[in-house]
């Protein structure tokens, strides 16, 4: 623990980070409670498991910061709870749609637009692909596989680490970390394409339902918890980020990354509290939007 060698800003610091984590995780519980009384036993745990997003990652930061040598684990924790939150987004936006059957009812002369990012958003002579129960669960599987892939290679990544065999500093071809981080990035990128894919066909459909600035709050995670860590690792290990003992780059590295996601994460928290706020009633056959409208207008 680095708390002994702390001066009294670092230990203020500390106090303040830690303070955040556990503001974050009560407002988490409180809009959980408020999710299951008053939402669809159909959306309640998908809701709550992507609400959840941003205090586990802003925990296992805290711990990460108070107990170094966990960093490995509490990362790892973050990246597998992240890769489910994933495939959650995506079904719930087939739930917001009112579930499958009816989602398919709705766009049953409808295409896909598969040139989206992060795979194919340059690819624009790509044909639109029909909608149909195959589609959707192509779909599906490519969100799944990275929350059903993901802890089998986090696990795999924590035995090799164990045996000295995984290394973040040895990317060379022989090393397995390389092969690890290869193999998760292009299961990642896949899922991602099937929320976007998703997201572009049912966007405007859930705009009432407040789907964008949902949509953006999970981006904002992904690239916070995966871009930016990524940046600050390459950062230390270029030795950009000079150590300051007892902290090796690498480490105070990680101590960096982990504090600014704990600020992060507690903001996103907040905002996520105002977005998901609200009634979660089923979509009627005409679109919600007009009949939102339709509500302001009565007296």
């Amino acid at each position: 623990s680095l708390s002994a060698g702390l001066d009294l800003p670092g230990r203020f610091l500390f106090a303040i980070l830690t303070l955040m984590t556990l503001i974050a995780n009560l407002v988490f519980i409180e809009e959980a409670v408020y999710i299951y009384r008053k939402t669809p036993s159909s959306k309640r745990s998908i809701i709550i498991c992507i609400n959840a997003a941003a205090p586990v990652i802003a925990t296992t930061s805290c711990i990460g910061m108070w107990i170094p040598r966990s960093s490995m684990f509490t990362d790892f924790t973050a990246a597998v709870f992240f890769a489910i939150v994933i495939h959650k987004f995506l079904m719930m936006m087939i739930e917001e749609c009112g579930g499958q059957k009816l989602l398919l009812k709705r766009f049953e002369n409808g295409r896909f637009k598969i040139s989206t990012g992060p795979c194919c958003c340059c690819c624009l002579c790509l044909p639109r692909v029909r909608i149909t129960r195959r589609t959707l669960f192509w779909l599906k599987l490519g969100t799944f596989q990275l929350a059903f892939f993901r802890p089998v290679f986090m696990f795999l990544s924590i035995v090799l680490w164990t045996n000295g065999n995984y290394t973040l500093s040895n990317l060379s071809p022989k090393g397995a970390a390389i092969w690890i981080i290869c193999f998760i990035g292009v299961l990642t990128i896949l899922a991602l394409w099937s929320v976007g894919i998703m997201f572009q066909q049912v966007r405007t459909l859930l705009s009432c339902k407040k789907i964008i600035p949902k949509f953006a709050l999970y981006q904002f995670i992904l690239i916070l918890n995966h871009l930016q860590a990524a940046i600050i690792n390459i950062l230390a290990m270029q030795r950009i980020i000079p150590c300051a003992p007892p902290l090796s780059s690498s480490a105070r590295g990680a101590y960096i990354s982990q504090q600014l996601l704990i600020m992060e994460m507690f903001l996103i928290t907040l905002i996520s509290r105002v977005v998901y706020r609200r009634r979660y009633n089923d979509l009627e056959p005409l679109e919600c939007t007009a009949e939102e409208v339709g509500d302001k207008q009565t007296p």
